[in-house]
C-alpha cells in the first residue's frame, strides 16, 4: 500500500525508497510517513511540507537536464551502452572516450526526440550517444563538449559474465571456513593471525586436497582499547587489523640484536601467563603486547631495499594511507569518536590536522608501516595456499559496513548519510530486527565521485587473495535505513544502483582473477539470485535455510550450481550445537524469541528429524560404529555433510568448527556483550581448547575431509614422525 500522501509517495519512488515491504512471515509491511521523511532528510532532501515535497519532485527531475554528463556511466563488456548529454538547444555535441591505455574512440551521436526542455532560465536539448560494444574493460572517461563548454565523466566497462577462476576449470572445489583470530598456534599472540592463516592453508591443501580458506574480515579496527570484537563492524574497510601480525615473521625480526629479542619475548611471555586463566580472546591485551613487540622491530630500522620497497608501498597507497594513519594517531591522543574531537580534527582538510602531522610524524609512520606488515603477511598467506595445491587459496569476507565512528566516515563524511543506520528488518532468527550500527553509503554522492571509494574497497579487499565473500550481498541492491532513535522493525529499503555496484566487483574480481561470493540469505527478493547467477556470482545456500516457498526443505540435488553449499554459518552454532538445539535455548536465554520456547522447540526438532529422517532412508546417515565415528554426533555431522555432496554446486564449505567437533557459537545476531560473540577460541568436541598443531594431529578432521573428498576411507592425520 502506497503512502497516503500522493506527493510523498511520488519523492520516496523517485529517491529509491520503497514505502512497503514484504516481511519474514509473507506479511505485508507499510512503512510509516515519519521513517520516509527522516530518510530523505538523510539524503539531504527537506520533505517535511507539502511545498517543500513539491520543489525537491522538480528538482529531481530535472536534476540529469542540470549535467552536460551523468556523473557516472556503467555498461557491460559486449552489449552497447548510451548515454545523455545536455546542451543548449540548438548547440552541436560531440563526445569522446578516453580509455585507461591512453587511445580515444568516439561516441555516435544517435536519434533522440526528447523535447528541449527550459532549466534555471535556458533551453536545454538533449543529446543521446552510442558507446561501443566492443570497448575494453576497465575505468574509461567520457569528454562531451559543445561549443565552448565541456564536461567529464566517469564510464565503468565491466564483464558480463565473471563466474570461476580459469585455474578451477570444471572442478568442483571445498575449503574451509574459520574464524582466523580463534585459530591460534602456539607461536600466535593468544589471537590467530595470518601466519596461523598460511599454515592452516598448507595442512588443509596438502593432506585433505582443499583448495581454499574462506576467513572472517580483517578490516581495521578501533586502534585503542576497548577493541571491538566484532569484524563486521569496523572502521576501515580499507585497510587491516594489524592485530593478525606474527612478530616473528617479520623479515627484520632475525636481525635484531639479543637484548631486543629479549624483550620481545619477555613481552610475550608475559601475555601467555596474562591469558594462562582465561577461555575467550582478549583482543586488548593481545594487541598490547603485540603493538610493544612490533615498535621495537619498527625502531630496529629497515636494510635499503626493505626501505625502498617501504617508500614504493607508501607512495602507491597514497592519500589513502596517510588520512587512516592520521585517523588512527589522532585516535590515541583524542579518543575513538571523531564527533567529539575539536571542530579543527574532524575531516582529513581541518584546520588543525597539518600542524598535528607535523608533530606526530615519526607515530603516523609506525602506522603507515603496519599496514604494509600486514599486506605481505597477508601475500605470504595467499602465496603459501597456492603453492601447497589450492586453486583459489584466501578467501576473504567484505563486511556490509563501517562503524560510524571510524577512519572510512571520517575521511569519507560526505559519502556517508547522517542521522540514519543500516541493519535489518525482522527475521526469523533475529525477530526484534537488527541495528549494525553503521551508516549507509549515499548512492547519489557514490555515482557523484565514480564510485572511487567503492571500487578501492574491493581492489583491497581482492589484494591478496583469491576470492571475495561479500556479506549480505543485497545490500549492493538495497539497504535498511533506520532512523536514528527508532527500532530495527521502523525502517525501510533504499535502493542502490546495483547494475554498477555488482558490475564493479566483477571487474576488479576478474582483473584479480578471484571467484566471488555473495551471501544472500534472509529475504531476498528471487530476482535478486537470478541477476547474480547472471552476473556469475556465486550465491549461498546454508542446509538449513534452504525452504521452498511452501515450507518444505529443498534437498540438495535441488540446490543452485553456482554457489557455496555449507551446512552451517558463522550465525549459527557448529553443527554439534545445532543438533542439540543450543541456538534455540541461547536464544530464548537472551530473550530473542517472540513465540513461546516449546513452540520454537517443536519447530526446530520437527525441521531435524525431518533432514534425519530423509538421510537415513537415502543412505547419507551411517551409524557411528560403521564409519568411524566418535559418537552418534560426528555421525549425523558426516551425514550432513555427505548431503552436500549430493547438491550440483560447484563450491562447497566446510566449518572448521564442525570437523573439530567444537559445539560453541561464534556470534549470536541481535547481541553485543549479552554473549561472548567473536570472542570464542577453537576447542575440540570435549570443550578442551586447541592449537593449531592439536589439529594437524587429530583424526576427526580427516573423515569430514573424506567424506566431501568422496574418498572411501579417511588418510590418517599428519604426523612429524611419518
Amino acid at each position: 500500500m502506497a503512502l497516503a500522501d500522493s506527493v510523498l509517495q511520488e519523492l520516496a519512488q523517485l529517491y529509491g525508497i520503497s514505502t512497503e515491504y514484504w516481511d519474514w512471515q509473507g506479511q505485508h509491511r507499510d512503512v510509516s510517513t515519519d521513517t520516509v521523511i527522516a530518510v530523505l532528510a538523510a539524503m539531504g532532501v527537506d520533505a517535511r511540507s507539502d511545498a517543500s515535497r513539491q520543489q525537491a519532485i522538480q528538482d529531481r527531475r530535472d536534476q540529469p537536464w542540470r549535467r552536460m554528463l551523468p556523473a557516472c556511466v556503467v555498461m557491460r563488456a559486449g552489449a552497447p551502452g548510451f548515454v545523455n548529454a545536455h546542451v543548449p538547444a540548438g548547440h552541436p555535441a560531440h563526445l569522446r572516450i578516453l580509455l585507461e591505455d591512453g587511445r580515444i574512440w568516439l561516441g555516435d551521436q544517435v536519434d533522440n526526440w526528447e523535447p528541449d526542455r527550459p532549466i534555471d532560465g535556458t533551453m536545454l536539448g538533449e543529446a543521446t550517444f552510442r558507446l561501443p560494444a566492443e570497448l575494453p574493460l576497465g575505468y574509461h572517461t567520457l569528454v562531451c563538449e559543445s561549443d565552448d563548454a565541456s564536461a567529464q565523466a566517469t564510464l565503468i566497462v565491466t564483464p558480463a559474465f565473471l563466474g570461476l577462476p580459469e585455474r578451477v576449470g570444471d572442478a568442483r572445489i571445498w575449503g574451509y571456513q574459520a574464524q582466523l583470530y580463534s585459530v591460534r598456534s602456539q607461536g600466535s599472540w593468544g589471537i590467530g593471525d595470518l601466519q596461523d592463516l598460511a599454515d592452516l592453508a598448507v595442512w588443509s591443501a596438502t593432506q585433505q586436497h582443499a583448495d581454499y580458506i574462506l576467513i572472517n574480515p580483517l578490516h581495521a579496527a578501533q586502534p585503542e582499547p576497548p577493541m571491538e570484537p566484532s569484524p563486521y563492524l569496523p572502521c576501515s574497510r580499507r585497510f587491516v587489523n594489524p592485530i593478525y601480525i606474527r612478530p616473528e615473521s617479520i623479515p627484520e625480526y632475525a636481525g635484531l640484536d639479543a637484548t631486543t629479542r629479549r624483550s620481545i619475548r619477555a613481552l610475550r611471555t608475559k601475555l601467555d601467563k596474562a591469558l594462562a586463566n582465561t577461555d575467550g580472546i582478549d583482543r586488548d591485551a593481545c594487541w598490547a603486547a603485540k603493538r610493544a613487540a612490533l615498535r621495537l622491530i619498527h625502531d630496529a630500522g629497515l636494510p635499503p631495499a626493505r626501505a625502498m620497497a617501504f617508500d614504493a608501498y607508501r607512495r602507491r597507497e597514497g592519500d589513502h594511507l596517510r588520512d587512516f594513519a592520521v585517523w588512527t594517531v589522532l585516535c590515541a591522543h583524542f579518543g575513538h569518536d571523531f564527533h567529539t574531537w575539536a571542530a579543527g580534527y574532524r575531516h582529513p582538510s581541518g584546520r588543525s590536522v597539518p600542524g598535528f602531522i607535523a608533530q606526530h610524524g615519526d607515530e603516523i609512520e609506525f602506522v603507515e608501516w603496519q599496514q604494509w606488515i600486514a599486506s605481505e603477511q597477508q601475500a605470504g598467506a595467499q602465496e603459501a595456499a597456492r603453492e601447497a595445491g589450492m586453486r583459489v587459496g584466501i578467501v576473504t569476507d567484505l563486511a556490509v559496513g563501517v562503524r560510524t565512528d571510524g577512519a572510512d566516515p571520517w575521511v569519507l563524511d560526505d559519502i556517508y548519510a547522517p542521522g540514519v543506520l543500516v541493519g535489518a528488518p525482522p527475521d526469523g532468527y533475529n525477530q526484534l530486527g537488527q541495528d549494525w550500527t553503521q551508516p549507509p553509503w549515499l548512492p547519489d554522492r557514490l555515482a557523484d565521485v565514480g564510485y572511487a571509494p567503492f571500487r578501492d574497497m574491493v581492489r583491497a579487499a581482492l589484494s591478496h587473495a583469491g576470492g571475495l565473500r561479500i556479506d549480505h550481498i543485497l545490500g549492493m541492491f538495497r539497504l535498511w535505513w533506520t532512523p536514528v532513535g527508532l527500532t530495527p522493525d521502523h525502517g525501510c529499503y533504499v535502493g542502490y544502483d546495483h547494475e554498477a555496484m555488482i558490475g564493479i566487483i566483477a571487474l576488479e574480481a576478474h582483473r584479480a582473477q578471484a571467484m566471488v561470493v555473495g551471501e544472500d540469505l534472509g529475504t531476498v527478493q528471487p530476482w535478486v539470485r537470478d541477476y547474480l547467477a547472471g552476473r556469475g556470482i556465486l550465491g549461498t545456500s546454508v542446509l538449513w535455510f534452504e525452504y521452498y516457498d511452501d515450507g518444505t526443505p529443498r534437498r540438495p540435488q535441488q540446490w543452485r550450481e553456482l554457489c557455496m553449499a555449507s551446512v552451517t554459518t558463522h550465525d549459527l552454532p557448529p553443527s554439534a550445537g545445532y543438533l542439540a538445539f543450543d541456538h534455540v535455548r541461547l536464544r530464548d536465554r537472551l530473550g530473542l524469541l517472540t513465540i513461546p520456547l516449546d513452540e520454537q522447540m517443536a519447530q526446530a526438532e520437527a525441521e531435524q528429524a525431518d533432514w534425519m529422517d530423509w538421510l537415513a532412508d537415502t543412505g547419507g546417515l551411517v551409524a557411528a560404529d560403521e564409519c568411524g565415528a566418535d559418537d552418534d554426533v560426528e555421525a549425523e555431522v558426516l551425514a550432513l555433510h555427505r548431503a552436500l555432496t549430493w547438491s550440483p554446486s560447484r563450491v562447497l564449505n566446510v566449518a572448521l568448527v564442525d570437523a573439530v567437533g567444537e559445539r560453541r557459537t561464534q556470534n549470536q545476531p541481535g547481541t553485543i556483550d549479552e554473549y561472548p560473540d567473536w570472542r570464542v577460541p577453537l576447542a575440540g568436541a570435549d570443550g578442551v581448547l586447541l592449537h593449531l598443531e592439536d589439529v594437524y594431529a587429530m583424526a576427526r578432521p580427516m573423515r569430514l575431509a573424506a567424506v566431501v573428498n568422496g574418498d572411501e576411507q579417511p588418510s590418517a592425520p599428519w604426523s612429524a614422525s611419518a
